[in-house]
């Protein structure tokens, strides 16, 4: 490749960081920092020019599960409308099945209150994706489960972003953005270090063996990094994963028409 272009793109990915933290920090005599709102439409624009448009992005919804259960809201939530085109409304307000969802982000200020971030992480953990979607396939009519053993049920990729004032040690998110000084720090969960470990988590699948191509995945997330480049770092580690996901589920009708209808109502 021309070292010439290479050098402007990893640059340009440099002024895109720089402009970023910029607006998270900007201060106005007489008034707060960024307010709340514009702050998190500041990181849904960093994640808008990292994930392709094949997924949708939306500020301040919520997550439901097909048995009625719903997340706190999240503040920022990636997800796949092309399989999965649904989003629930009332009035304003927003609700995503837990199926579709690839990415669920929580953006905050300065100050960090733990217990809320684990509170947050609980519900969304709550909530159970389902099998038993139906779909054409190019050979068969497909309904799930049918002995697929490379995606169960899936589960969101958990993102904190925060300004920095103190060191945040919490292990319940798989990937946590925060600016340093003049700079993005992003820093991903240790205990989920392979492609292979994120193969498992994100699809539900227990056991990897007899899982043809398997071990493509020994790969550390880590050697997937541009030094001193974390926006182009994040380009690839973030894509990289939701490659793993792919697809989302085939949408379980049947079961958010039963809790729709409240069949399983106790």
């Amino acid at each position: 490749m021309n070292k010439e272009v290479i050098q402007n793109i990893k640059d340009n990915y440099k002024y895109l960081e720089k402009s970023i933290v910029n607006q998270l920090n900007l201060k106005v005599d007489n008034h707060y920092l960024t307010a709340g709102y514009n702050r998190e439409r500041i990181w849904l624009d960093l994640f808008r020019q990292v994930i392709p448009m094949k997924f949708a992005i939306q500020q301040g919804v919520f997550l439901i599960d097909s048995d009625r259960g719903v997340s706190k809201e999240v503040d920022i939530a990636v997800f796949d409308e092309q399989f999965t085109p649904y989003i629930f409304n009332y009035g304003n307000i927003k609700f995503i099945p837990i199926e579709a969802v690839a990415v669920a982000i929580q953006c905050k200020s300065r100050s960090i209150n733990e217990n809320n971030l684990n509170e947050w992480f609980k519900e969304i953990e709550k909530l159970k994706a389902v099998t038993g979607g139906i779909a054409r396939m190019a050979t068969a009519i497909a309904s799930f489960p049918n002995g697929l053993t490379t995606q169960q049920v899936t589960t969101p990729i958990k993102v904190l972003c925060h300004l920095k004032e103190e060191e945040v040690q919490n292990d319940n998110f798989d990937l946590i953005i925060a600016v340093k000084d003049d700079a993005l720090e992003v820093k991903w969960n240790k205990s989920v270090d392979t492609l292979e470990k994120w193969f498992l988590k994100l699809n539900g699948v227990k056991d990897s063996s007899g899982i043809k191509g398997i071990e493509c995945l020994k790969k550390n997330i880590s050697e997937l990094s541009i030094p001193d480049n974390p926006i182009l770092s994040l380009v690839f580690q973030l894509n990289q994963l939701l490659m793993l996901i792919n697809n989302p589920m085939l949408f379980p009708h049947q079961a958010y028409v039963d809790g729709f209808n409240e069949k399983n109502k106790v």
